[in-house]
């Protein structure tokens, strides 16, 4: 017992010593920490000219400092060198646009992780999932007013993208004596094709158009719907088309936030399906997570999870964390209000470029209501609608692809004439793509007036 006494009595003794150590003059001071934090801001420092970042993670020449790594059309050692000639890359989702919003909150979003941090399968509890992280992203829905998670189950996943393939798998019957219908509205994400046929299974089946199946007869197969509000590539709100006893719905909500869309109600589905990319920019860090009603379907998504990738890494959670307390500061009002004017500036843009033509279209939406302004505000998407109205130029992809345009078409189930231009890449990207819409539409003014 004595022994014990004076174990404990030097046990302590050490521990304040080291306290005393590091906490000098009211402030921490930094141990094994310092080194990691002197390279971390060292490589933020590298300026590649604005047009390019360097990582910590990235190519190394000489065992000097991280080389840049350029914006599309731009090269040199400094990325200060602009490429003329070059294409406006517009085919992608990455949403860079946010960049800037983290660059004037690096303090805030910094994470320092530990060399020994989390390294079990499992958090305490025994679980994949970080219980705080649940908190917040609950309290999160609450603030923006976009989703029900009130007696809801929240399962993580590594981007929507694997709940996706989840949520499939957990709706589909098992040994049923035909696959489920998995089906989309015209124009889709092609994802959901693209990874529905990837994982062939017998218990479900893209079957492509959900308006197709609108009036069917067949009361026996389930019909699993993918429901994408905003609708990704058109950025419409949507709701199910199929009602019934056999009908299931995947709302992919990873648009329906302030920067995109009005919020006009909380959604209140089944299931719900959101992501951190469209939320924060870090689409990068693949984390994901479901909103869902029926403890059926959440321990058949859990276990798919669990089963597929042993839940979601606590590095990645741990990020999360960190981004989504920045969010919440001040009610999530700075980034919301930061991502939705710089959204809303770019439409005036190319609104501005696309409205003098016959040749393209875009899509239009009504202003509404959005409960989380408390005003009646425009849509501000993700991506343009593109249309090439020329009968003669059915394949839009190739009319764009000519003046030096690359967008995304032929993958959505809709005409070739329809094509995807995405708006939230970063601002190099998106200057070049209204630099070369412009002289497309005002060769076209031009050769109405010659």
């Amino acid at each position: 017992m004595a022994k014990h006494k004076v174990s404990l009595v030097a046990s302590v003794t050490l521990n304040l010593l080291l306290i005393i150590n590091v906490y000098v003059r009211g402030k921490w001071k930094l141990s094994w920490s310092s080194q990691a934090a002197i390279e971390a801001e060292a490589v933020a420092a590298i300026s590649c000219s604005g047009h390019g970042r360097a990582y910590l993670d990235g190519l190394v020449l000489d065992g000097k400092e991280p080389l840049c790594e350029c914006n599309s059309c731009y090269a040199g050692s400094d990325c200060s060198t602009f490429m003329p000639g070059c294409a406006a890359n517009a085919d992608g989702g990455d949403p860079l646009f946010l960049e800037p919003f983290w660059m004037q909150h690096a303090a805030s979003s910094a994470l320092l992780v530990a060399g020994w941090h989390r390294m079990s399968y499992t958090f305490n509890d025994r679980t994949f999932i970080s219980q705080e992280l649940q908190t917040l992203i609950r309290k999160l829905h609450a603030i923006v007013g976009n989703a029900v998670t009130d007696n809801r189950f929240i399962v993580f996943g590594a981007g929507s993208t694997q709940l996706i393939s989840a949520a499939v798998h957990a709706l589909s019957p098992q040994n049923a004596s035909s696959p489920a219908r998995v089906l989309a509205s015209i124009p889709y994400y092609p994802l959901y094709k693209i990874q529905t046929e990837l994982f062939e299974s017998v218990n479900f089946k893209f079957e492509g158009d959900t308006s197709l199946w609108k009036n069917s007869s067949d009361t026996d197969t389930t019909m699993i719907e993918f429901v994408t509000s905003p609708n990704n590539p058109d950025g419409q709100l949507k709701r199910a088309v199929l009602h019934g006893p056999n009908a299931r719905a995947i709302y992919d909500l990873a648009y329906y936030w302030p920067h995109f869309t009005p919020i006009p109600a909380p959604a209140d589905e089944d299931v719900m399906i959101f992501t951190l990319s469209k939320l924060t920019g870090h689409a990068g860090s693949r984390f994901g997570w479901a909103v869902i009603k029926d403890v059926t379907v959440f321990e058949r998504i859990a276990t798919y999870i669990s089963v597929n990738s042993l839940g979601v890494s606590r590095d990645t959670q741990l990020r999360a964390l960190k981004l989504l307390k920045v969010v919440i500061e001040g009610e999530g009002r700075e980034i919301f209000e930061f991502g939705y004017m710089t959204m809303k500036s770019r439409w005036e843009k190319l609104v501005r470029v696309l409205s003098s033509s016959k040749r393209f279209s875009y899509q239009k939406i009504e202003p509404q209501y959005c409960s989380f302004s408390h005003k009646v505000r425009e849509f501000s998407p993700a991506y343009a609608w593109l249309k090439c109205e020329r009968e003669e130029e059915k394949d839009c992809y190739a009319v764009l692809k000519a003046a030096n345009v690359i967008g995304l078409g032929g993958v959505f189930g809709a005409e070739d004439r329809y094509l995807r231009l995405s708006m939230i890449g970063s601002q190099d990207d998106f200057d070049l793509l209204i630099d070369h819409l412009d002289t497309l539409v005002s060769e076209e003014i031009g050769a109405k007036t010659m």
